[in-house]
């Protein structure tokens, strides 16, 4: 007898709910809950939602991420090495560079990330994670010597490294074209490469938050020439700093075409800023990073702006800490990134989430949403031996 009148309570609410929402926030969240490509000014109008529309938002990008990839949270067993911390490009957001004369300066020897790697899979990493400072001693035959000390020591292990920052500054100094360097780094070992030095892709905002780097153009054109050779990428955005939610949105729109024309993006991660240490923040040229629900809007809005295309939105837990993470995993996203021991660049910045989550958190913290945990590679195949729970 009570079924039929929770049934018209909860239809109640469910037109009250509709109609109190904004109607234009409205009918953008209708277009992408019917599968419709969401324009630049779509995307920023969701990214300013507040109140029930930001509840809105939160529950379609979570409609359409159950819709796109199901209810499987994945997560990679990596680690993390930074080989050098020496360098000079300046970019104002980064509190982990050194300069070659300080005494925190580091540069590890081929050899020794070699070591690192053969322990990280003693330790059942599946994939290691290489980048490093651009240090005025190293050069594309450092990255192959350390590419090939690692392949040597850990044939099976995967090697996720250089940013496309890296690849330019090789490229640059051995005066060869980014195909012959990408090409060179290919044969050397390297599997696949994160799409970090992203920042926002729009040039403007790069002036300001780093005007050493390279170009939107010029990030676009790596990423794109390694994804034809057959080198699978991530794209990264690194958000609440300077930019604005049409940046932002600008920044996405950028992602979706590049995966139009290539399909090498694996992965979309969204990376909030990490102010607390940085010049950007010190010297009073940037808001002290994204609120929480700065965090959840983006993650939700990258899901409806990328659907179709980039399907995988990965959650940062060393910059969000392991209990947002697990929030924004049902704002959209549906991994949980990598246990990423020997974490040291968010540290630097002033991320207090530590420096490594092991698998049975992660397995905790997912199975605590209800969804089911899953162990997966860098490219996103399911370990093998895994299986989902009958």
């Amino acid at each position: 007898m009570e079924a039929r009148p929770r049934l018209r309570e909860l239809q109640a609410f469910k037109e009250n709910f509709l109609a109190s929402l904004d109607s234009g926030t409205a009918e953008v969240l209708n277009k992408a809950l019917g599968g419709g490509e969401l324009t630049e000014e779509e995307a920023s109008c969701l990214l300013q939602a507040r109140g029930l529309e930001l509840h809105a938002l939160i529950l379609a990008a979570d409609w359409v991420r159950r819709r796109r990839v199901g209810d499987i949270v994945t997560y990679v067993v990596n680690w993390n090495i930074n080989f050098t911390n020496i360098c000079g490009t300046g970019c104002r957001f980064c509190a982990f560079s050194r300069s070659p004369r300080d005494p925190e300066a580091y540069l590890l020897s081929p050899a020794q990330v070699a070591a690192k790697a053969e322990e990280a899979w003693r330790q059942g990493a599946t994939e290691v994670c290489i980048q490093g400072g651009l240090h005025p001693e190293v050069d594309l035959g450092f990255y192959e010597a350390l590419l090939r000390a690692v392949k040597r020591t850990v044939p099976s292990i995967h090697i996720h490294a250089f940013s496309p920052m890296e690849v330019v500054y090789a490229a640059s100094k051995g005066g060869l074209g980014l195909e012959e360097t990408l090409r060179r780094l290919k044969e050397a070992g390297l599997d696949s490469m994160p799409g970090t030095a992203a920042e926002v892709l729009v040039d403007e905002v790069r002036r300001v938050v780093c005007p050493e780097k390279i170009s939107v153009g010029k990030w676009v054109q790596v990423v794109e020439t390694a994804h034809r050779l057959g080198i699978p990428t991530t794209a990264t955005i690194m958000y609440g700093h300077v930019e604005s939610p049409i940046h932002q949105a600008r920044h996405l729109a950028v992602v979706r075409e590049v995966q139009k024309k290539t399909r090498g993006f694996t992965e979309f991660i969204p990376l909030t800023f990490i102010p607390w240490k940085t010049a950007l923040f010190r010297e009073g040229d940037s808001k002290a990073g994204a609120t929480g629900a700065e965090d959840l809007r983006m993650y939700a809005v990258s899901r409806l702006m990328l659907a179709g295309w980039v399907d995988n939105i990965q959650v940062s837990w060393v910059k969000l800490g392991p209990k947002l993470a697990q929030v924004a995993l049902n704002a959209g996203a549906n991994d949980l990134g990598g246990t990423l021991m020997e974490e040291n660049i968010s540290r630097a910045a002033g991320a207090s989430s530590g420096q490594c989550l092991l698998p049975e958190e992660m397995e905790r913290m997912i199975r605590d949403l209800g969804r089911i945990p899953a162990q997966r590679t860098t490219t996103y195949q399911l370990v093998t031996g895994w299986r989902p729970p009958s």
